[in-house]
């Protein structure tokens, strides 16, 4: 029994159509989408409504967080990381490819992350929804982001990369530094834990990565599916 973990879809109908086909083949239980539902394309649409009418649990991604400022319900005021990745070109496709209908009956009804018994599953990092999170990444930031969700396994898909990262029991000793006195150093106990990056399905036109996960033995099988149309 399997849970599928999928992220990045951009708007890509025809990625999300291949990747489930492909899941009908292993015995899924519960589907979760790890943000990055919409993007600039022409089917952005089409997915929100294929998506409304399934039962996946869905979190909001990076590209859902820059339609929300665009449409003034954002947590920033501009949006200025879309402008940075794609100019104002990018800005008039993602206006035009998702309605303010959509927005605010679907797009600003999901949540920032999900938790499942000790997982959490979420899109960018604990810190931000725009944090990628990689195998590269400084392992006391790893750290840091798994341990501020209270969670043993932190699921995202903001890097759009398919990895599993293995922090090992340990301890961690804490030292504080006051103006008239330092108080006696604190160490804590670490149990292992682990980042796991579930891969992108639309990104990349003609291949989807999308991440299996077995609740009961704690297994992760990352899982890569051709196809050979466009957006449409």
């Amino acid at each position: 029994m399997y849970w599928a973990l999928l992220s990045g879809i951009n708007g890509n109908l025809a990625a999300l159509k291949a990747v489930e086909q492909h899941m009908r083949q292993f015995e899924i239980e519960a589907v979760f989408v790890l943000g990055d539902c919409v993007g600039p394309t022409h089917t952005a649409e089409a997915v929100i409504e294929h998506l409304a009418a399934s039962r996946y649990h869905i979190c909001q991604g990076w590209w859902e967080e820059q339609a929300l400022i665009l449409h003034g319900l954002g947590r920033a005021g501009e949006p200025e990381e879309l402008r940075q990745w794609g100019g104002a070109a990018a800005i008039k496709n993602l206006w035009e490819a998702v309605s303010r209908e959509t927005i605010e009956t679907w797009v600003s009804k999901l949540d920032f992350g999900i938790q499942e018994l000790d997982c959490l599953f979420i899109h960018g990092s604990t810190v931000s929804v725009s944090e990628a999170l990689t195998p590269d990444t400084d392992p006391l930031k790893l750290l840091d982001r798994v341990v501020r969700a209270e969670v043993n396994q932190l699921f995202c898909g903001r890097s759009g990369q398919a990895f599993c990262f293995e922090l090992a029991s340990g301890h961690v000793t804490e030292q504080l530094q006051l103006l008239d006195h330092t108080p006696e150093p604190q160490t804590h106990s670490l149990s292992p834990r682990r980042i796991i990056g579930v891969g992108a399905i639309g990104r990349t036109l003609g291949q989807a990565t999308y991440t299996l996960f077995s609740p009961g033995s704690n297994q992760v099988r990352f899982q890569r599916v051709r196809y050979t149309q466009g957006f449409a």
